[in-house]
This record gives C-alpha cells, sequence and structure tokens, in this order.
C-alpha cells in the first residue's frame, strides 16, 4: 500500500477531511455596511453584527467558505461590486433595471417596503419639500427621477440632523432602514406621520449582489438561501435583530 492510500486512509479513521476545507480554500469576500441598525453595525466590542450580517455569515457556513467581511458606503457599493471589488454584498437590493444593467443578483432574501416620513399635509412630490434619502439607495434614485428636491444621508443620524435643521421637510426610506430612527427621540421629537409609499419602482423583495464575474456563485448561493429558510436559521436571526417576520 503506497504512502497516499495509507494517509488518506488515516485520516478517514480519525475523521479528518480529506479535501480543501474552508480554513485552507480562498475567501468569499462579502461587502457590508457597519452603519445601518439593525442590519449592519458594530456592537460593543467594535464587532460587526446586525440581521445582513449574520445572514452573511450563515450563507457563508452553508457553503463552506470563509467569509471576509469589507465596509463599504451604499452609495458606491453598487459600482464596487460591478468593478469586483466584492464577490457579494449582504445589503439587501432591490432588483432594478438599472442595477441588473451592472451586477447580478441572488434569490429574494427579504420583503421591501418604503417609508414616507413627513408632518401632516405634506404629500411626496410636494413643490418646495426637499427630500432626505440614503445616498446610493434606489428611494433617492427614485425621487430624482421625478424631480424632487433632494438631499443626500449616509446614516439615519444624517437624516436626523437634516430634518432637525429644516435642511429637509420629509424623508423617504426603506423600512428595514428605519427601524433604529423610529426609536431615536431626536426623530420622534419631530413629529413626522410614517406612510407606506405604494409604488410599483419601491415596493418589491430586496436580494443580495453578486459580482458579474462570479455568476457561478448564484445557483448555490440561492439554495444557501432556502436551505437557511428551511432549517430555522433564518428565523433566528431574524428574531434575534427584528422586531417582525421578514421572509
Amino acid at each position: 500500500m503506497n504512502f497516499a492510500r495509507s494517509l488518506c486512509m488515516v485520516l478517514l479513521l480519525i475523521g479528518l477531511p480529506i479535501g480543501p476545507t474552508a480554513a485552507n480554500s480562498p475567501a468569499l469576500r462579502v461587502g457590508v455596511l457597519d452603519d445601518a441598525p439593525p442590519l449592519a453595525f458594530r456592537d460593543a466590542n467594535g464587532n460587526l453584527t446586525g440581521f445582513s450580517i449574520k445572514l452573511a455569515q450563515a450563507l457563508c457556513a452553508e457553503l463552506n467558505v470563509r467569509c471576509e467581511m469589507i465596509v463599504t458606503k451604499l452609495d458606491y457599493l453598487v459600482d464596487d461590486l460591478a468593478a469586483g471589488h466584492f464577490d457579494l454584498v449582504a445589503v439587501g437590493l432591490l432588483n432594478t433595471p438599472e442595477r441588473r444593467q451592472k451586477i447580478g443578483f441572488t434569490k429574494p432574501v427579504y420583503r421591501s417596503v418604503t417609508l414616507w416620513f413627513a408632518r401632516a399635509g405634506i404629500e411626496p412630490g410636494q413643490p418646495g419639500t426637499r427630500v432626505a434619502a440614503f445616498k446610493g439607495s434606489a428611494q433617492e434614485s427614485y425621487a430624482r427621477t421625478r424631480g424632487w428636491d433632494t438631499v443626500g444621508a449616509q446614516t439615519d443620524v444624517q437624516i436626523i440632523e437634516q430634518l432637525t435643521a429644516g435642511v429637509a421637510q420629509a424623508a423617504i426610506a426603506p423600512l428595514m432602514t428605519t427601524l433604529s430612527l423610529q426609536k431615536d427621540p431626536r426623530f420622534l421629537k419631530l413629529g413626522l406621520t410614517p406612510k407606506v409609499l405604494q409604488v410599483p419602482e419601491l415596493d418589491g423583495l430586496a436580494c443580495y449582489g453578486i459580482n458579474p464575474r462570479r455568476a457561478d456563485l448564484k445557483v448555490p448561493l440561492d439554495e444557501a438561501i432556502e436551505k437557511i429558510k428551511r432549517n430555522g436559521v433564518y428565523d433566528r436571526i431574524n428574531s434575534q435583530f427584528l422586531p417582525f417576520r421578514v421572509n
């Protein structure tokens, strides 16, 4: 019996893997945010956590690959993904025609709903109303294509500051990214009324983005999403970070 065959038999007997493992295989480069609680943020120890972060880690575990989390910003996330800076972005993105020209998408991860925040009597598109929106979001793009006067923000804190200072009189954002916003006393003090903005362009299913050069990832990622939704992992993460069911 040659040495290689003997070694394989020993490894099998003691339960060690013979082939490549997640520890020595190339890492999956995952673009994430760190300023969008409860989806993605840093805990008291500075570690990345949140609904989207934990989902990405669960998907990597299903694929038996290491995750390399790379922090980015929403306003240039899609362009960076298209340029190949990441293999995957663990950020809920609406699968719009404009984005499909640049990147690929997983199957839907959760349903996305858009909220409009303003004082009573201020309606979407009303002349003289400046609208705060997250930079790079589908909501910002929607507002701009309709000629609304907009001001961009990177974080919910910036949106609060813009509304408080009167720089903006309304805000438009995905429900998931406004959960911490709606708990902030400074925001609540403004007395703005939330309303679901029911327009086809903003009412849809949020997906994770895939590097167009890594189309091979779509099928295994889609299968992994299905698996964590079936085996309870998705629900456990959902319960840990969100006050309602989203899948």
